[in-house]
């Protein structure tokens, strides 16, 4: 059985925003030779997300209003968490969206079904994380 492990970093500019990050993921797995096994892809920050889902702008417009309604960024005080930093609200969406995606490796490619897509999602952005991708098979 073969290994690949990869890391991407990103800085969102904004507090909040979601990255399609499908490409370098693929990319990784070309890098990686492996045609059947198993992708795991996983944020490596309490404050951030993967998930799969569809590349539509609406449907992530929909996403961060959901999301704020569950867990409302201010005021900062309605959260026991906040007091040296302010990201309570984060790690709240960060339970709802994942830590991360196990995609099956076919034939050398990622197997989706229709129109998914891997994204990260930032929920206390404008700084640098990362997220692992770990690709195991042969």
């Amino acid at each position: 059985m073969k290994t690949f492990r990869q890391e991407l970093w990103f800085e969102v500019p904004a507090r909040r925003g979601f990255v399609n990050i499908t490409r370098p993921v693929e990319q990784g797995l070309r890098d990686s030779g492996i045609q059947e096994g198993l992708c795991l892809v996983n944020a490596m920050h309490i404050t951030a997300s993967v998930f799969i889902n569809d590349d539509e702008s609406g449907l992530h417009a929909d996403f961060e209003k959901w999301l704020e309604k569950l867990a409302p960024e201010k005021p900062h005080a309605q959260y026991a968490h906040n007091g040296a930093e302010d990201n309570a609200d984060a790690h709240l969406k960060r339970q709802v969206m994942g830590r991360e995606v196990v995609v099956a490796v076919t034939h050398g490619r990622l197997d989706f079904g229709p129109w998914e897509q891997i994204f990260y999602g930032e929920f206390d952005g404008r700084r640098r994380k990362r997220v692992l991708v770990k690709i195991i098979g042969e």
